[in-house]
């Protein structure tokens, strides 16, 4: 059975992976303790995006679908290549910024609670993958991801379609 996707679906499907990709980053730093740096942070911005202009694009008329899928395209196209800025800092062909250290923590209630918070806190530089995989930092992943949730977005808006199913 062969199942087409309509462009609104493609748009929920494009919000869907990008609700997923930040899903995964959460976990990541919320369930493993991997802190996120200034850049990874900032890589987080274009699916924070993305989630909304998915989701709108997926309610609209077909004719404003459509251009929300190109522009969730052009999105994602951005987010590439902030992941593969951040991957060029990783592996030392770009200089990163200059105040990457990571997010701040909570703030501290005294001077005592501020001492002991600074013994604690874990100062994350930009120019180090806390985690690879399969060669790839998170930063690397990102690009890939970003990457195809890219070249969905503009099949789709292309009016290429897809087709699941055998």
């Amino acid at each position: 059975m062969r199942l087409a996707l309509s462009m609104r679906q493609a748009a929920l499907a494009v919000a869907l992976g990008a609700a997923a990709t930040i899903g995964g980053a959460l976990v990541f730093e919320h369930v493993f303790g991997y802190v996120p740096c200034k850049l990874c942070l900032i890589q987080r911005n274009p699916y924070y995006v993305a989630i909304p202009l998915g989701f709108a694009a997926a309610l609209l008329p077909p004719r404003w679908t459509r251009a929300g899928l190109w522009l969730l395209a052009l999105v994602f196209v951005v987010s590439a290549g902030l992941g593969a800025y951040h991957s060029g800092v990783e592996w030392g062909f770009f200089a990163g910024p200059s105040d990457c250290g990571g997010g701040a923590g909570q703030g501290a209630g005294n001077v005592g609670d501020f001492l002991n918070q600074l013994q604690s806190t874990r100062v994350v530089s930009c120019t180090e993958a806390a985690w690879r995989f399969l060669g790839l930092s998170l930063a690397g992943w990102n690009v890939l991801i970003s990457l195809a949730l890219a070249g969905f977005a503009a099949r789709a808006a292309a009016g290429k379609g897809f087709l699941l199913g055998r």
